[in-house]
C-alpha cells in the first residue's frame, strides 16, 4: 500500500510541478580530458537551487537510476563515479522517509572508451532526479561531446569590424508582401461566396439604418472590422516568433509542411473543381451569426466575423498560397501581419465603396454561372502552387524527382488544362452552358494560351530556358535533367550555369580564397528562396555582375534549409550568444546559426564579403534586384579588402 501511495504521489508531483515554478532544469558545464586516443574522461559539474536535491543510488523504490547516462553507439560508457558529499533526509515525498541525496553542489566523473579512435564527436544524455519538499521531477540533458575541433565549431567566429550597412530590404519586403495580400483580396471579391454578399450586405445597412449617415458609418464599421480580424488572426505568431526568432524560417521551409501544403491545395483544388465542397464546421457560422444581434458595434463585428467564417472555402486558398509562397523569415510575423492586413483591407472594400455610393450596385454584373467559372479558373491556379511546395521539399530533401524541366513540364499541362476550359473545349460539374464567349473570356484564354508557349523553352537547356517572368518559382537552373549533379549542397563545389564556380562548403571556399588571396563572397541562400533565385537568375547573369565575381571573389552558397544531416562527427551542440543550447545536427542548423550569431540576420538572400582574417569588409546587403547596386556593393567590398591587404 505505502508503495502504491508513494507511486501516486510521485505521478501527481510530476504531473503539476511544471505549473507555477520557475525552470528548474540543472545547468551543466562539462570538461572533457584526453587519456589515451581511445579513452576520455568526462566531467559533469551544476549547482543545485536551494531547496533542492537529486537522489543518490540507493534504495528509492520503482524508479531508474537515479542518476545515469547512455550514450550512442560509437561509444561505450564504464560506471560513473559522484564526487559529491551525499547527505540523508527525511522525504515528504516518500512519507519523510529517510532517503540519500545530493545537494548544493553535484560532481559526476565518467570514463568513455572510443569505438574509433577517430571519432569526432558523440551524444550523450545525462539522467537525473530531481525533488524538494512538494516536487518529484525527472529530468535528462543531452550533450554532444565534441572530440575533435574542426571548422564546423569555427563557423560562428566572423568578427565584425564594420558597422552594418542600413539595408531596408526588409521595408520592401513588407510592401510587397501588403499589396500581394491586397490582390489576393480582389480575386477574392469574384468568387460565389464573396461576390453575391456585396449587395446583401450594403442592401442591409442602407435600409435598416435610420438615415443614410447612419448607414454609411455602419458600413465603415463593418469594413473596419474586416479588416481588423484578418490582422488578429496574425498576433499570435508574433508572439511565437518572440519566443524562437528562427519559428518561421523554420515552419516555411519544413518539407513536412511544403509537403502537407501540397496535398491541402490539391484539396482545395478539386473543390473548386466541384467535386465536393469544403466549409467550416456550422457551430463556427451559427455561433458568429448569433452573436451579430449583440449591441451596434458588436453585431457588426460579428457579422464581420460570420463573412470571413462564410467565405473561408473561396478565400482561404487564396490567402493560404499567396502568404504561404511569399513568407520567409525576412522580418518575422510582421510579413504575416501586412499580408493579412492587405487581404483584409481589399475584402473590406467594397462593402464601403458600396455604402458611400449605393447606385454603384447598378453597375455589378449579375450573379451567374461565371462565378463558378471563377472557382475553376483558381481550382487550377491552386494546382500550380501546390507543385510549387512539392518541389521546395524535393529540393530540401535531395531527392531528384521535380527537376527543373518537369516542374515546368507540369506547369504546361496545367496552362494547356487552363486554355482548354476558358475556350470552353472542356467543363466541370457545376458549369453552365456556354452561349457565347464573352470578350474578357477570349482575352484571358489567349494571356493564359501566350503565357504557357512562353514556357516551353523552359524545357531546354538553351538561352531562352531562363523564363525570367517566373524566376524563382521553378528549381534553379542547375538543378536539371541535363546536368549531372544531383543538387547536394554538401558538395565542394558546382559549376554554375551562371558564368563562375559556386562553393558550396565554406571550409573549403575559405581556404581557397586564402590561397588566391581573393576576398571570400558568402551567399546565404535557401532552396525555397524565390528571391534568391531571382539574384541568381537575373542579377548574377548580369554580364558586369559576372565578370566581377568570376575575375575577383571566391563565392560560396550556404543552405540554411538544407535538411541534410551532418557527418556524425561534425554535429555538436553549440550555446548561441542568447544563451540558448542549440543542436547543430543540418547543413541548415549550421548555416543558419552562422548567419543568425554573426550577421544578426536569418533572412535569404544576404550577402557578406569576408577577408582572409575572417573579417567582414562591408555591410551586408540583402535581395538587391538592381545589379547595378549590387555591382557597386562588390566593388565597395573588393576595395576595402584591397585597402587592407
Amino acid at each position: 500500500m505505502k508503495k502504491t501511495i508513494a507511486a501516486l504521489l510521485l505521478l501527481m508531483a510530476s504531473v503539476t510541478a511544471g505549473f507555477g515554478q520557475a525552470d528548474t532544469t540543472l545547468r551543466w558545464n562539462l570538461t572533457v580530458q584526453k587519456i589515451s586516443n581511445a579513452v576520455y574522461q568526462l566531467t559533469y559539474q551544476t549547482s543545485i537551487p536551494k531547496g533542492w536535491h537529486v537522489y543518490a543510488a540507493d534504495e528509492v523504490e520503482g524508479l531508474a537510476g537515479p542518476v545515469s547516462t547512455t550514450a550512442d553507439s560509437s561509444v561505450s560508457l564504464q560506471e560513473l563515479h559522484i564526487n559529491s558529499g551525499i547527505a540523508s533526509i527525511n522525504d515528504p515525498i516518500f512519507e519523510n522517509n529517510s532517503k540519500k541525496v545530493y545537494a548544493d553542489q553535484l560532481t559526476i566523473v565518467q570514463t568513455v572508451n572510443l569505438k574509433k579512435q577517430d571519432l569526432g564527436s558523440f551524444k550523450c544524455k545525462l539522467a537525473y532526479e530531481l525533488a524538494n519538499a512538494e516536487n518529484f521531477l525527472s529530468k535528462d540533458t543531452t550533450f554532444r561531446i565534441v572530440l575533435k575541433e574542426g571548422r564546423a565549431a569555427d563557423h560562428f567566429k566572423i568578427r565584425l569590424d564594420v558597422d552594418q550597412v542600413p539595408d531596408n530590404t526588409a521595408s520592401k519586403s513588407l510592401m510587397a508582401i501588403f499589396i500581394l495580400g491586397f490582390l489576393g483580396g480582389i480575386i477574392s471579391w469574384w468568387t460565389p461566396c464573396v461576390f453575391p454578399m456585396i449587395p446583401l450586405t450594403v442592401s442591409f445597412f442602407t435600409k435598416k439604418s435610420v438615415n443614410r449617415r447612419k448607414g454609411v458609418i455602419n458600413a465603415f464599421i463593418y469594413g473596419g472590422s474586416i479588416f481588423l480580424i484578418y490582422i488578429l488572426l496574425s498576433l499570435p505568431f508574433h508572439f511565437i516568433n518572440t519566443l524562437n526568432p528562427e519559428f518561421l524560417n523554420n515552419v516555411s521551409t519544413s518539407p513536412t509542411l511544403n509537403i502537407i501544403l501540397f496535398v491541402v491545395l490539391l484539396v482545395f483544388a478539386f473543390s473548386f473543381f466541384g467535386f465536393y465542397e469544403i466549409t467550416l464546421p456550422a457551430r463556427f457560422s451559427t455561433g458568429a451569426d448569433k452573436k451579430a444581434g449583440l449591441g451596434n458595434v458588436m453585431g457588426i463585428f460579428f457579422m464581420a466575423l460570420t463573412l470571413a467564417i462564410v467565405s473561408f472555402s473561396c478565400t482561404g486558398p487564396i490567402l493560404g498560397s499567396l502568404l504561404a509562397g511569399s513568407l520567409s523569415s525576412d522580418a518575422g510575423a510582421m510579413q504575416l501581419t501586412f499580408g493579412m492586413g492587405g487581404f483584409g483591407l481589399a475584402l473590406a472594400l467594397p462593402f464601403t465603396i458600396f455604402a458611400l455610393f449605393p447606385n454603384l450596385l447598378n453597375a455589378l454584373p449579375k450573379s451567374g454561372g461565371w462565378l463558378n467559372s471563377v472557382k475553376v479558373v483558381l481550382g487550377f491556379l491552386e494546382v500550380a502552387f501546390a507543385i510549387k511546395f512539392l518541389s521546395q521539399a524535393d529540393l530540401t530533401l535531395h531527392w531528384g524527382i521535380l527537376k527543373r524541366e518537369i516542374f515546368i513540364g507540369i506547369w504546361i499541362l496545367i496552362g494547356i488544362g487552363l486554355t482548354a476550359y476558358l475556350a470552353g473545349w472542356i467543363k466541370f460539374k457545376h458549369d453552365s452552358p456556354i452561349k457565347k464567349i464573352s470578350w474578357f473570356r477570349r482575352v484571358l484564354t489567349l494571356l493564359v494560351a501566350a503565357f504557357t508557349i512562353y514556357l516551353i523553352p523552359g524545357l531546354t537547356k538553351g538561352p531562352w530556358a531562363q523564363l525570367s517572368l517566373i524566376s524563382g518559382f521553378p528549381p534553379p537552373l542547375d538543378y536539371s535533367i541535363y546536368s549531372n549533379g544531383n543538387n547536394k549542397s554538401t558538395a565542394a563545389e558546382t559549376e554554375s550555369t551562371y558564368g563562375f564556380v559556386v562553393g558550396r562548403d565554406f571550409e573549403i571556399a575559405f581556404n581557397q580564397a586564402k590561397k588566391d588571396k581573393k576576398p571570400l563572397l558568402i551567399d546565404f541562400t535557401g532552396f525555397a528562396c524565390v528571391n534568391c533565385r531571382r539574384m541568381e537568375e537575373q542579377v548574377w547573369t548580369d554580364s558586369k555582375v559576372k565578370n566581377m565575381i568570376h575575375d575577383n571573389f571566391i563565392i560560396v552558397s550556404l543552405y540554411v534549409d538544407d535538411k541534410k544531416e551532418l557527418p556524425t562527427d561534425q554535429q555538436f551542440t553549440y550555446t548561441t550568444k542568447a544563451g540558448v543550447q542549440k543542436e547543430i545536427v543540418t547543413y541548415g542548423d549550421l548555416y543558419a546559426t552562422f548567419e543568425t550569431e554573426n550577421f544578426g540576420s536569418n533572412s535569404q538572400p544576404l550577402y557578406a564579403i569576408i577577408n582572409n582574417e575572417e573579417k567582414l569588409m562591408n555591410g551586408t546587403v540583402g535581395y538587391t534586384p538592381d545589379p547595378a547596386e549590387f555591382l557597386k556593393w562588390l566593388q565597395e567590398g573588393l576595395d576595402k579588402f584591397n585597402k587592407k591587404k
